[in-house]
């Protein structure tokens, strides 16, 4: 249909609605995966107005800002998010600017600016209650959590994400609490839900996560064959940043994708897996403060104490939290604070994640 209005506004030379159905296209083709095809549906609708550019042709510009992201062009996503957010300002009338807020709060989180972050969803909720676009509450919402889980605030980040009913993120805080059982439990149904309805966009998502539930619940093989599935969906559309946002699990699971793939026949591009591997940050550049020497032996801005280090050691066992804590005889709340602090200094948002940093640098 969107094929369709587009070809008779442009005989017609509506301009308008040539570029609102070159807006939807993409929007199709990126919930399609389909990020070549939906790259070419925003540039044709930027050319339709030429520069300088026009407010009207904001969602082309954070369309794009989207796929660059994607294939983690970090510099262009920003200079198109920035572009967006400054045309969506303009516009009053449309829900748009919550959307470049989410956005680039999502940008800054990847780039560790986690104070950034918060400060775009900040201005973007606002806007949102100013001009009463309350259908937007859950995308604002589930950028709240990942801010709160960076800052390892993980109660803060469980009721906001069980207020607002949002199943993905409820799955996450689960992930950090290391309740891998949990997150599996909330997943398989959104799975199951998004491949009967054919959603490829949130099915890629919601498989990237339940790989990272999986491996981190110890069942690898499975976590692999999961994976696999989610790298078939990804691979066609170039996508580099829905692995690499999460993180040291990931980058375990792909090491180990790579020493099964031969066997098991795998058909997935050796290439397209490296490249994967080569997006995430080396430890050079996970140095929260260039300015601030680490400690030689861990690569830690800050040493863990000896109680956080104990905690850390019984993190990789099979205890759960309140039985960590019976048995380094601590309150709950106590144990919980430990485990915050825990996951600030290494720089994670989850028990597994905590658990293989640490092994990197030698701590446990």
């Amino acid at each position: 249909a969107y094929t369709e209005v587009l070809s008779i506004s442009q005989e017609t030379g509506d301009i308008v609605t040539a570029l609102a159905a070159t807006t939807g296209l993409g929007n199709l083709q990126e919930a399609e995966n389909q990020l070549f095809l939906a790259a070419k549906s925003y540039q044709r609708g930027m050319e339709l107005f030429g520069d300088p550019p026009q407010p009207i042709a904001v969602g082309t510009y954070l369309g794009l800002a989207r796929i660059l992201y994607e294939w983690n062009d970090m510099d262009a996503a920003w200079q198109y998010g920035q572009q967006s957010i400054q045309l969506a300002s303009q516009l009053e009338s449309i829900d748009t600017f919550t959307l470049c807020g989410v956005f680039l709060a999502r940008l800054k989180l990847a780039q560790g600016d986690v104070d950034g972050a918060a400060a775009y969803i900040t201005k973007a909720d606002q806007f949102m209650h100013q001009h009463n676009f309350m259908h937007r509450m859950p995308e604002i919402a589930a950028a709240q959590v990942l801010i709160l889980l960076h800052r390892g605030d993980l109660e803060g980040a469980a009721n906001l994400a069980e207020q607002h009913e949002i199943p993905i993120s409820q799955a996450r805080v689960h992930l950090a609490q290391g309740e891998t059982s949990e997150a599996l439990a909330v997943l398989e149904p959104l799975r199951q839900q998004a491949e009967a309805k054919g959603w490829e966009d949130e099915r890629l998502k919601v498989m990237v996560l339940q790989a990272v539930a999986l491996y981190e619940h110890g069942e690898k093989q499975q976590a692999v064959g999961t994976l696999s599935g989610a790298l078939a969906l990804a691979e066609p559309g170039g996508i580099i940043r829905r692995f690499v946002d999460e993180g040291p699990s990931m980058t375990s699971m792909l090491h180990e994708f790579q020493s099964r793939a031969e066997l098991l026949n795998l058909e997935i591009t050796p290439d397209y897996v490296q490249r994967l591997l080569n997006a995430f940050p080396t430890k050079e550049s996970e140095r929260t403060d260039p300015l601030k020497p680490k400690t030689p032996e861990t690569g830690l801005v800050e040493p863990l104490s000896k109680r956080e280090l104990e905690v850390l050691r019984l993190l990789k066992t099979e205890l759960s939290g309140p039985e960590i804590a019976q048995e380094l005889v601590l309150a709950l709340s106590t144990f919980q604070s430990h485990t915050k602090n825990i996951y600030s200094k290494l720089n994670v948002n989850s028990r597994r994640a905590a658990v293989i940093r640490a092994e990197d640098r030698n701590l446990i």
